[in-house]
C-alpha cells in the first residue's frame, strides 16, 4: 500500500532523498498526539500524490541539471 504512495509522490518529486525529507518535515507538522505515526505518514504520502506539481519547480531542476552538464 506504501509503495503504491510513494511512486505517486515520485511523480512529482524525482529526487528521492529530497522526498524523503519532504515527508518527513510534513510528518511532524500534521502528525496529532494520541494517533499512530504510520497513519500520519500515509495521509502524507496521500496529500503529496493527489496534490498537483508545481510548474517552477520542474523547470527550475531541469535548468540547474541541464546546467551542470554543460560545465
Amino acid at each position: 500500500m506504501r509503495a503504491d504512495l510513494t511512486f505517486m509522490a515520485l511523480a512529482h518529486e524525482s529526487n528521492r532523498y529530497l522526498l524523503t525529507r519532504l515527508i518527513a518535515k510534513a510528518t511532524r507538522k500534521l502528525h496529532r498526539p494520541n494517533t499512530r505515526l504510520q497513519d500520519t505518514m500515509n495521509d502524507v504520502f496521500e496529500r503529496f500524490g493527489c496534490s498537483k506539481p508545481r510548474a517552477g519547480h520542474r523547470a527550475a531542476g531541469a535548468a540547474s541539471s541541464s546546467e551542470g552538464r554543460a560545465a
